[in-house]
């Protein structure tokens, strides 16, 4: 014969009476009579078969059983009481955690976020960005936008776009520019895949050739976009980027494309681990990404 249930008044009476260690004080909090809380923790006694107080002149001191019951009644309320804060219009507002490579999340992420908000806002994002390495696992995260091949190990990955990279300086620099060899004569700006600055120059029709080793010596390595363009806005030199993560910029002038070259090194993927199943929360903003690419 299965057992009733236990009664939730008489669990709540019996949680608060142990946090202050009073009937009185629990009575108080619990907007009920002393003798409601003294009956309600008597009943659960009695479902119990065990004293979970030992009355004293002054107070109340918890038994072993009362001592044990009371650290799973506390965390059984809080999350009671986290999952309830979490209705929001209807929904039940769910925690989404995705990382970013920082050009993604500055370039392109961030500007549509309001639209995200406006079509699921019981959707709680959690971002953080990285310079594309990333470990979902370790970091608890349900989708990291890297940028690559698409190949990571144990991940599912959906590709998003490509991001081809061109020359982008300020409109001093620009000036100056005449023929794509001319950036040799100005420090580069690089990440640290080496071949970009070749292939953006084979891309230009120039030979393999055409880069001297010494342009390449004094070139000045960054670990993300967003800080090869900073360098390249204080006249540290010329970026190569994708100018579609930097729209902003672009249309401002502070920051220009002197040349409609481009070379491609990979595209943005939405990533997750194979053994993490699919909430709703991710689907939804899946489903939202996919819209917001380029076809």
């Amino acid at each position: 014969m299965p057992r009733a249930p236990l009664p939730l008044n008489a669990l709540r009476a019996f949680e608060a009476a142990a946090r202050h260690q009073s009937l009185t004080r629990a009575a108080i909090e619990l907007c009920v009579t002393q003798a409601a809380v003294s009956h309600q923790v008597k009943l659960l006694e009695e479902r119990l078969r065990v004293s979970l107080f030992k009355r004293l002149p002054r107070g109340l001191m918890l038994t072993a059983e009362g001592e044990a019951l009371l650290p799973v009644l506390r965390d059984s309320f809080d999350r009671m009481a986290d999952l309830l804060d979490r209705f929001d219009s209807g929904y039940v507002r769910e925690v989404l955690s995705v990382g970013a490579v920082g050009t993604f999340a500055v370039g392109w992420l961030t500007p549509r976020l309001a639209n995200l908000r406006e079509r699921h806002p019981h959707i709680e994002l959690r971002l953080s960005t990285n310079n594309n390495r990333v470990d979902l696992a370790a970091e608890g995260l349900d989708y990291a936008i890297r940028f690559g091949g698409g190949a990571w190990h144990e991940t599912r990955a959906e590709r998003l776009f490509e991001a081809p990279l061109s020359v982008l300086c300020t409109p001093p620099i620009a000036a100056r520019l005449k023929t794509p060899q001319d950036a040799l004569s100005h420090t580069l700006l690089r990440s640290y895949r080496g071949d970009e600055w070749t292939g953006w120059l084979e891309a230009a029709g120039l030979p393999t050739d055409a880069l001297p080793p010494q342009a390449m010596a004094r070139a000045m390595m960054c670990d993300s976009s967003l800080v090869m363009i900073e360098a390249a806005l204080q006249g540290a030199g010329i970026a190569l980027a994708p100018p579609m993560m930097f729209e902003r910029l672009l249309a401002s002038g502070e920051i220009v494309q002197p040349f409609q070259i481009y070379v491609s090194r990979g595209s943005y993927w939405l990533t997750s681990l194979q053994s993490r199943p699919e909430t709703p929360a991710m689907r939804l903003f899946r489903e939202w990404l996919l819209e917001t690419v380029p076809s």
